[in-house]
């Protein structure tokens, strides 16, 4: 299975231990890869660069998750663009999913949601794929 994940999925993942999102993170992790590009790295470098999450965790332990995600994860290289979400932004997770022929598209995001499956590929909440696949 190859799964790729929305941002905010791997940021609940990282500060919420026993959160669905990483009981969702670590299935995918055991069961298949997890796909990454470098557009949604940099997302996520963004998103967990920001002072407000410091607040929660610390420098090291986003850098060992980062780095851990980094050493997991099969890069993908984009070759495919993709204009079908409401926002944007949430493009690079279609381009991402279409390029690493993904098995899933996992997010809580509803303007993601809303598009699923997108080209077949089924776009699910965190709880819809641990009640899926578990």
């Amino acid at each position: 299975m190859r799964f790729v994940f929305d941002t905010n999925v791997i940021v609940s993942a990282l500060l919420l231990e026993d959160s669905t999102s990483r009981r969702a993170f670590n299935l995918a992790l055991e069961r298949g890869k997890i796909l990454l590009s470098f557009p949604v790295l940099a997302e996520l470098n963004e998103v967990l660069g920001r002072k407000r999450f410091l607040k929660y965790v610390d420098e090291d332990d986003v850098r060992r998750f980062v780095s851990a995600l980094l050493h997991e994860a099969e890069w993908v290289e984009v070759r495919t663009q993709v204009v079908a979400s409401r926002d944007p932004k949430d493009d690079k997770f279609l381009e991402l999913a279409v390029s690493g022929q993904a098995t899933y598209i996992i997010s809580g995001d509803k303007d993601l949601l809303m598009l699923s499956p997108f080209q077949g590929t089924p776009i699910l909440s965190p709880d819809a794929l641990l009640e899926m696949v578990c």
